[in-house]
């Protein structure tokens, strides 16, 4: 990854970003308003406990609801609602005369009023494939409807509208009888698969200091909220070293947005992977730190690496990981991605529900990385093979790609587009040809691309597809790429306007406090040298990836337009001479 004589762009280091992720196994992401509102509701005993109840309040959307857009609102707005709603009613008759009440009632009948319009009856709305989504929205529309109930009995200041109204309903296709079989198993000692660790939240009281469930470095499946469920209701005391260790995440998580958390955290394994590959190609030559391609080996066991300890292995990561390996000339075999081999394709999980484009198409950089030098190298063609076929067939009319992990297209499509680009056969071509041509189509006035709006992210896929795939048209190309380039430095140059300055887009305001446990957060908080963890990451870094609701791995979006740029300059330098 030489940087000595390339178009890097003024001010972006690609050494300080590899430094950054080096030192921080935790990973760089935005603040969840579901993850932020579990806390809310079931730890108000943690530290920062207000300024997460301010942030809910000031992060809600003109209509009510919470997150977005679109249907992507519904598992946020009803963890926002819930959780407020165990504020206001939790408390006593001399705090509800306090000014901040009259906000968190007024928040909760806002969100009440959006929850009813987008779950009547009579709605047949589509809603995203996002992470235990078929446990949490019947799970919490449950709690809401219980909070109903108990308006009848305890009226609450602010919500007397709600006295003696209907109740939620459940969206058609999510059914609480899977949850309700877990809580069965779960109530019953069976194990629980560790994927649902992450959402063990949707457990209720079954989730706490649940047997089967075993914490990493004190987090449960990587989530505050699956933390806070375990620990259970209390004040953050109590005995024994797992416990402690499940407290002192929590405070620690809370310190780097100053309140509010993230929905996934660590996830050092998928940062350090994607990061490295993106970098990789645009800087080839330079070493990354030592620590990076060493923390990655060791993250492998038999079916691979997670996203980050305490989450099961997958194979996403798993070849996230080998590919990113083998650009920095640390290789290892792909041997445990066969465990995940299925008739037409592979598998993420064992036991899936939804294949994965993005997916595929690692596994089929993974396995064209190692193909060339594999003792049994037929048995890996065929699964390129096999793999290039069934990305041919997910693409859509438009050219594009979707997948479940990304609620953008782009993602999806630059992803298809490198592996096929790389290590398809003929038959890739007009797949090829026809994911440039709708990016070509698709591109915005203002130079960006992007689902909902334009931003950084979805242009540096975009542009990047542009660079991989063929287009009828050259010139376009570079007209289109160049655009993308100029876009993306206006958006450089406001980041570094804003550096300095509070944004207070998603923030929680209030005052900051100093207790013990680190309040004020530190080096790796919101006052951090690099800014990175400031509360302002959701508008410069608008999440567009699936967890429980949507978040943004902010090092990986920093270090693919970083990649975009540089080759941008580069290759439509290379494509002139």
């Amino acid at each position: 990854m030489s940087t000595t004589r390339t178009a890097r762009p003024a001010g972006a280091s690609p050494q300080d970003l590899l430094a950054e992720i080096a030192v921080d196994p935790m990973g760089q992401v935005t603040a969840s308003v579901y993850e932020t509102a579990r806390l809310v509701a079931s730890a108000p005993w943690l530290s920062g406990h207000r300024r997460r109840i301010e942030f809910l309040i000031r992060g809600q959307n003109p209509d009510g609801t919470w997150g977005g857009p679109g249907p992507y609102v519904l598992v946020p707005t009803l963890s926002a609602v819930e959780a407020l709603f165990t504020v206001v009613s939790a408390a006593r008759p001399g705090e509800r005369a306090a000014s901040g009440h009259s906000d968190v009632a007024g928040a909760v009948h806002r969100g009440l009023h959006a929850l009813f319009a987008r779950l009547d009856p009579q709605s047949r709305a589509v809603l995203p494939d996002t992470i235990g989504a078929e446990f949490l929205i019947p799970w919490l529309v449950g709690e809401i409807n219980r909070h109903l109930d108990a308006l009848e009995r305890h009226p609450v200041p602010g919500l007397a509208a709600w006295h003696g109204s209907g109740r939620l309903h459940t969206p058609d296709g999510w059914d609480p009888a899977p949850l309700d079989r877990l809580r069965h198993a779960a109530g019953q000692g069976h194990a629980l698969p560790p994927k649902v660790w992450h959402s063990l939240e949707a457990l209720g009281g079954t989730a706490v200091q649940a047997p089967q469930v075993r914490p990493v470095g004190g987090a449960v499946g990587c989530s505050p909220a699956a933390t806070a469920a375990w620990l259970g209701p209390g004040d953050g005391d109590g005995a024994g070293t797992e416990r402690r260790r499940a407290i002192e995440y929590l405070h620690t998580v809370q310190a780097r947005h100053d309140g509010p958390v993230p929905g996934v955290t660590p996830i050092g394994v998928f940062e350090r992977a994607w990061v490295l590959s993106a970098l990789a190609e645009a800087f080839p030559g330079t070493a990354p730190p030592r620590e990076l391609g060493h923390s990655l080996h060791a993250a492998f066991g038999d079916l691979g690496v997670p996203a980050g300890a305490g989450l099961p292995p997958d194979s996403d990561d798993t070849a996230g990981a080998l590919h990113a390996l083998a650009l920095i000339g640390r290789p290892r075999s792909p041997e445990c991605l066969w465990a995940y081999e299925a008739d037409t394709h592979f598998r993420c999980f064992a036991a899936e529900r939804t294949p994965s484009t993005s997916t595929n198409a690692h596994i089929l950089m993974a396995f064209g990385d190692h193909e060339a030098g594999a003792a049994d190298r037929a048995r890996y063609r065929r699964a390129i093979g096999k793999i290039s076929h069934w990305l041919h067939g997910q693409q859509r009319p438009d050219g594009s790609w979707i997948d479940k992990w990304h609620a953008s297209p782009y993602y999806a499509t630059v992803c298809s587009v490198s592996a096929l680009a790389r290590h398809g056969d003929a038959s890739s071509a007009a797949a090829l040809r026809a994911a440039a041509e709708w990016v070509l189509g698709t591109q915005r006035h203002d130079g960006s691309w992007g689902l909902w709006s334009g931003t950084s992210e979805e242009t540096a896929y975009a542009m990047q597809t542009l660079l991989r795939a063929p287009a009828r048209d050259d010139g376009a190309v570079r007209r289109a790429v160049l655009r993308g380039d100029a876009f993306l430095a206006g958006q450089h140059r406001a980041d570094h306007r804003d550096h300095d300055g509070r944004d207070d887009h998603d923030g929680s305001g209030g005052r900051r406090g100093h207790d013990r446990h680190g309040e004020r957060g530190g080096p790796d908080g919101p006052d951090g040298p690099d800014g990175h963890g400031r509360r302002g990451d959701a508008r410069r870094y608008p999440p567009l990836w699936h967890d429980k609701d949507l978040y943004a791995p902010v090092a990986v979006i920093r270090a693919e337009t970083l990649a975009a740029r540089t080759l941008a300059r580069t290759r439509i330098l290379e494509r002139q001479r």
